[in-house]
């Protein structure tokens, strides 16, 4: 008789291939603090902006704790002073399995649903119910693999998988989907697989470590761990998190799981986001009976400014809902008319909105730390600068925009690797300084030249860009 199944806790597999891209906030790891929730001046990818990041760093602990609802956090400075940084700063720390919606202020205005509806469906996305539960699961290294195809061609395919661990080795019969699952898989003798008994779903956990002889066979991309231990049949506890919005779409019509792949979720009504508001609140309120549910949100509103009036008072009266996520704000707006009517407010938010508001302001970089994040950024892109180089890109950055600098940093590395270079020079930060303008020398450029452009309209009062 088969021992007793054990009950180890085996974590999550995750077989998903990322691709990694470079994009404008890609080296952000992190808020960059200690354990005490103090900055570090250079730290997981931040740079300087220590006051901002120490209290993004309790606003970080407040989300963590899950048991306020409906604060607003905003976050204002001048352009290029690490405001998206800092909120993704916060997404990082938080992990992948904490929903941390992002949206801008403009993605709202939409011709196929309100403005309203589509704040609401953002804030459902950022709320999250994560369920545990355990499944049943058989891991060990493949001895052998035999199947037996029928000689005519025709008929199913029956085979015997053979399976051990460190403890115990077990011959299992094979079934034609079990087959079809292996072949799928390219599962071979020496790789520790996983199976799940409930679904037939088999993981490939990499090559066993008795089979490293065969390395240089493999190529540098295998990943070789430990024949495993203990019993065959293991225990696994799975995380599901699954957002108020999915669940609003799925229960909102017939078959609406379809919904959620093509995109088509249309209005959804009131009566049924209550029904599952209280069918949620019971379930947390009860967690006897439901011990494995959790809720965790977080929403951030990117250029908030661009929400008009309607959105402001719809934002005022979500907040003091019951199941509201953590709202994280940032504007780069300084006093300015409120959208949607004729008054001026600090960053075009009203009063009565900011006075709910815990407000962070950034404020600009120092030489010295513009010249680290260039560094760092040089390093994400794979970009080597030489010292004097280097010097003349933070100069650049401190002249026009920290942003403009980021950007010479690609292209310089191009012109350096076109002259077969390894390392980019002063010349090569020149030949694109002269190349692309920044904003103040496109400025100086039309101002010399408005005549000879169409539809001139400078005798016009221009647009206040402060």
């Amino acid at each position: 008789a088969m021992k007793q199944m054990a009950t180890t806790k085996v974590p999550e597999v995750r077989d998903i291939t990322r691709i990694e891209r470079i994009g404008a906030h890609s080296h952000i790891r992190g808020l960059g603090l200690d354990d005490a929730l103090e900055p570090r001046q250079v730290s997981q990818g931040m740079v300087g902006q220590l006051a901002s990041r120490r209290a993004a760093g309790l606003i970080l602990e407040m989300i963590k704790d899950g048991h306020i609802a409906g604060r607003a956090v905003l976050i204002a400075g001048q352009p290029g002073t690490g405001k998206t940084a800092i909120a993704m700063g916060i997404a990082q720390s938080l992990g992948t399995d904490t929903p941390f919606t992002a949206m801008a202020g403009s993605e709202i205005f939409s011709l196929e649903m309100s403005k309203t509806e589509a704040l609401s469906q953002a804030f459902r996305k950022a709320i999250g119910v994560r369920i545990k539960e355990e499944t049943e699961i058989i891991e060990g290294e493949v001895v052998e693999i035999q199947i037996d195809r029928p000689a005519t061609g025709t008929g199913a395919k029956v085979g015997k998988l053979t399976l051990k661990t460190t403890e115990m080795e077990t011959i299992y019969d094979l079934g034609s989907k079990m087959i079809e699952s292996l072949s799928k898989e390219r599962v071979q003798a020496g790789d520790v697989i996983t199976i799940d008994k409930a679904t037939g779903k088999i993981s490939k956990l990499g090559r066993s470590f008795t089979r490293a002889r065969d390395y240089d066979a493999m190529g540098a991309q295998t990943q070789f761990v430990q024949c495993p231990e203990g019993e065959l049949q293991k225990r696994k506890e799975v995380v599901h998190t699954v957002s108020l919005h999915e669940i609003d779409v799925i229960n909102s019509r017939t078959q609406g799981f379809l919904a959620l792949f093509s995109g088509d979720t249309g209005e959804i009504k009131s009566e049924v986001r209550e029904q599952i508001n209280a069918k949620v609140l019971s379930l947390v309120m009860d967690l006897k009976s439901f011990p494995g549910l959790d809720l965790i949100y977080v929403l951030f509103i990117d250029e908030v400014h661009m929400l008009d009036m309607e959105c402001f008072s719809f934002l005022n009266r979500a907040l003091e809902s019951d199941l509201s996520p953590v709202l994280i704000m940032a504007t780069n707006r300084g006093i300015t008319r409120i959208r949607g009517t004729n008054y001026q407010s600090p960053h075009g938010i009203p009063i009565d909105l900011l006075d709910r508001l815990l407000i962070i302001a950034t404020s600009p970089y120092t030489e010295k730390e513009t010249r680290q994040i260039l560094k760092i950024r040089c390093e994400e892109e794979d970009v080597e600068l030489s010292e004097e180089a280097h010097t003349v890109l933070t100069r650049i950055g401190q002249e026009t925009s920290l942003r403009y600098a980021i950007q010479l940093i690609s292209t310089a590395g191009l012109v350096c690797r076109k002259r077969r270079g390894t390392e980019v020079q002063v010349e090569d930060i020149k030949r694109v300084y002269s190349l692309f303008l920044d904003e103040s020398r496109s400025s100086q450029y039309m101002k010399e030249y408005q005549d000879s452009f169409l539809f001139n309209e400078t005798t016009q009062p221009t647009m206040d860009t402060s």
